[in-house]
């Protein structure tokens, strides 16, 4: 935990110093409102480790409230640092080329007081547009088919909902907005990828009943993502089977001849708990099914075993946001090859990585819109 707090505040501080700086040189402000500015920047610093403690000690609306004005910020700032950065890199270049014989680039410069200001207006409005973004809900559709279907099912409509973060941020209003989606769909089946829950645990009452009221005929199940370990591992699973979830902790659950569910923790939880073979639990849940009972694996994280492949149909994930504010799309890229949607693997596979419906830190989505997933399994003729 130190080394993560630690590396936080040194990278979060450098955003923040990197502002002071150009807002110094772009304003030339005075002593006293260098002061000011540094004050509320060193604010936002510690702003989300704040959050964190009042809400540990019960001062749930002192917390929210920071919590809006904290994450709102950070997902400005990281706005601004991409896109000051861009202007330098393009100033730069400008720069480089105007040392060539006869380049004019140099005029094309663009700095100061003008500059910075349209920079930050233009921040302002990528994020009005990225928070607005955040509520725009959608409905992935996705058909596929097989020839596992028992001749009884011409269709399956498989729902699922990922990386909601219920809690401080994301309470009723957003939940009634995405359980809208799934009664959209009419469910045979609602499963939940992971991170349902965010770190804050109290008061969430009111929105396991409403995920209650959702009765799939073939049930619900659950897996625990990374946010349901830090808010608490015993705690979640009792919000999850209050909400009507059968959480899967590295089980399996057999729907008849229907379909074979597998469900494996987040890896930071058997890390966390002295397990690290996961992996390995993982392949022994998934070798010994009958491969003709189309099989759904359910898995936080979009990280394929490769022993498993070819052993499920169809692996469920979420974490990834989809990168939520874009360009942090190409970071999470190193970490997952793919963030978002379908994609094929190996020996007849699939792979579904939802971008989720809720927002972890800033209440913003820039390019990586929330949605709710409805697959569409329909029977193939063999």
């Amino acid at each position: 935990m130190t080394l993560f707090l630690a590396s936080f505040l040194s990278i979060y501080g450098t955003l923040h110093l990197y502002l002071f700086i150009k807002a110094r040189a772009a304003l030339a402000p005075g002593p006293g409102l260098s002061f000011i500015m540094a004050l509320f920047l060193g604010t936002m610093i510690l702003a989300p480790i704040a959050v964190r403690l009042l809400d540990r000690h019960s001062f749930h609306m002192t917390a929210q409230c920071l919590a809006y004005v904290g994450y709102t910020w950070m997902g400005l700032i990281f706005l601004f640092f991409c896109t000051a950065l861009c202007l330098d890199i393009f100033n730069l270049g400008m720069r480089l080329l105007a040392l060539l014989p006869g380049s004019g680039t140099g005029r094309l410069v663009w700095t100061g007081r003008d500059a910075f200001v349209v920079l930050v207006l233009s921040v302002v409005l990528l994020g009005i547009w990225s928070a607005f973004s955040a509520w725009q809900i959608r409905l992935d559709r996705v058909f596929l088919q097989t020839a596992k279907l028992p001749a009884r099912f011409e269709r399956l409509n498989i729902v699922q909902i990922s990386d909601l973060h219920l809690g401080m941020m994301v309470g009723e209003k957003r939940l009634k907005r995405i359980l809208g989606m799934v009664h959209r769909a009419k469910p045979d089946l609602l499963v939940c990828t992971g991170d349902l829950v965010d770190a804050q645990m109290d008061q969430l009452d009111r929105l396991a009943d409403m995920l209650v009221q959702i009765r799939p005929p073939l049930g619900k199940f659950a897996v625990l993502g990374n946010h349901e370990f830090y808010a608490g591992i015993a705690q979640s699973e009792r919000f999850l089977q209050a909400a009507g979830f059968e959480v899967l902790r590295n089980q399996r659950y057999l729907l008849g001849n229907l379909l074979a569910i597998v469900g494996v923790d987040d890896p930071v939880v058997g890390r966390y708990q002295g397990n690290r073979t996961a992996d390995q639990r993982e392949v022994a849940l998934l070798t010994d099914l009958d491969s003709q009972r189309y099989t759904l694996l359910l898995k936080h994280r979009p990280l394929v075993e490769i022993e498993s492949v070819g052993y499920f149909d169809l692996q469920l994930s979420g974490h990834t946001h989809g990168g939520q504010i874009f360009p942090f799309t190409l970071i999470t890229e190193l970490f997952y090859a793919n963030q978002s949607g379908l994609r094929s693997l190996d020996k007849d596979s699939l792979l579904y990585v939802s971008r989720g419906a809720g927002t972890w830190g800033p209440p913003m989505r820039f390019l990586a819109p929330p949605h709710v997933t409805w697959i569409e399994l329909s029977r193939r003729e063999q």
